[in-house]
C-alpha cells in the first residue's frame, strides 16, 4: 500500500479505520492478540457473505462450538445444521476437517502454541487460501502478512486517485 500512498495517507487511513470500525464479536482484542479460533471461524464465514448476516451465525456458532475440540468432535451433520443459511457448505466441511487436523496436531481451546503461527502454516489447512491465511495470521498472530481484496483495492485506488479497470 505504501508504494502508492504516502506515509501520511497510510496513517490517516489507519486512523480513520480505528475511529470508525464496527464493533464485532471477533474483534474483542487488538489485532495480533485475537484468538485464532474466533478469527479463523469469522474469516471463513465472511467469505462471500455480508458482515451483518455473519454476526448472528458467528455468535450461535461460538455458543455451540466454543473451542476447536468442540468443532472437531461434532458430526458433519451437526456442523452443517449450524451452517445452514450461510451457503457454500463446502466452507463448513473444510472448517470441520481443518478443526480435526488442528486437534490431531495438538491445538486446543481458542489458541496457543500448537496453533499455526504464520500465514504459511494456516495455508496448509483444508479450505484456507492465501487471503484467509494472511488475514488470520495478521489478526491473531501479529504477522505482517499483506491482505489484498477488492475492498482494499477500491480504498487504495480512491486514496491514490487511480481508476480500477
Amino acid at each position: 500500500m505504501s508504494d502508492r500512498l504516502g506515509k501520511d495517507q497510510v496513517a490517516a487511513l489507519l486512523g480513520w479505520f480505528a475511529a470508525r470500525q464496527r464493533s464485532l464479536p471477533w474483534r474483542m482484542a487488538p489485532a495480533g492478540q485475537r484468538p485464532p479460533y474466533a478469527v479463523w471461524v469469522s474469516e471463513i464465514m465472511l467469505q462471500q457473505t455480508r458482515v451483518e448476516v455473519v454476526v448472528p451465525y458467528f455468535e450461535a456458532w461460538m455458543r455451540s462450538f466454543p473451542t476447536v475440540e468442540a468443532l472437531a468432535e461434532a458430526s458433519e451433520d451437526e456442523v452443517l445444521r449450524h451452517w445452514a443459511g450461510l451457503g457454500y457448505y463446502r466452507r463448513a466441511r473444510f472448517l470441520h476437517r481443518a478443526a480435526q487436523e488442528l486437534v490431531a496436531a495438538g491445538a486446543r481451546g481458542q489458541g496457543g502454541a500448537a496453533w499455526p503461527q504464520s500465514a504459511a502454516a494456516w495455508a496448509e489447512l483444508p479450505g484456507i487460501g492465501e487471503y484467509t491465511a494472511a488475514a488470520v495470521a495478521s489478526l491473531s498472530c501479529g504477522e505482517a502478512a499483506p491482505v489484498v481484496d477488492g475492498n482494499v483495492k477500491r480504498v487504495v485506488a480512491r486514496c491514490a486517485g487511480l481508476e480500477l479497470a
